[in-house]
């Protein structure tokens, strides 16, 4: 199965972005637990043009085993709101069990954070809306400035384009090659032709 020219740059450069997005930068990890389902916030101070990945994950307390669980049918709804600009909303979604949010700060300030689960079998108001034990979440925070990890990261950067160039040259190698074995079985079945041409009779 060949490769064509434009599957392979594609790959290459999903292969680019992904590298530059799995750069080295700070992350911070922490569990907490939510006891019902009023949100869990916590502030973080940012400066501009900072870059924040957020992975998390929540399990709920089950009875039975007094363990916390993985639950599919638990949602969390994620907020960021930037406290020091009348609380504009940056981030707001909805996920499953485990999820990721990302946002970048335009301005310097305070940025509150905020995790609310829900469940659609929780008991209303009076039952607190989830079982005794609640839920645990695990929170995974990745915070880089752009032009940090812009210039901290040419080098690395370099080299993969280098790297993209190189295959792009092999391609191009291994393209002429084809057309040079087309071009060589072709003439090397052109006497065979013409001997067969020879022997159609005409009429």
């Amino acid at each position: 199965m060949e490769i064509s020219q434009l599957q392979l740059q594609w790959l290459l450069q999903s292969l680019v972005l992904m590298l530059f997005l799995d750069l080295a930068i700070p992350v911070s990890a922490v569990y907490f637990y939510i006891e019902n389902a009023a949100p869990k916030c916590f502030y973080e101070e940012l400066p501009k043009d900072t870059i924040v990945v957020g992975h998390y994950k929540a399990e709920q307390f089950d009875p039975a085993t007094s363990h916390f669980a993985a639950n599919n049918d638990l949602s969390i709804s994620v907020t960021v709101d930037e406290t020091f600009d009348n609380d504009h909303r940056v981030v707001s979604t909805k996920g499953g069990s485990t999820g990721k949010f990302t946002f970048s700060a335009a301005d310097s300030g305070d940025h509150r954070i905020c995790f609310t689960p829900s469940h659609p079998g929780a008991g209303g108001w009076l039952s607190g809306g989830f079982p005794t034990g609640g839920i645990k979440m695990t929170l995974d925070l990745a915070i880089g400035e752009t032009s940090q990890i812009e210039s901290t990261d040419k080098g690395k950067i370099s080299e993969i384009v280098q790297k993209v160039k190189d295959l792009n040259a092999r391609l191009l190698d291994i393209r002429r090659e084809q057309a040079f074995q087309r071009v060589s079985y072709l003439r090397s079945q052109v006497p065979c032709l013409q001997s067969r041409q020879a022997d159609v009779p005409t009429f």
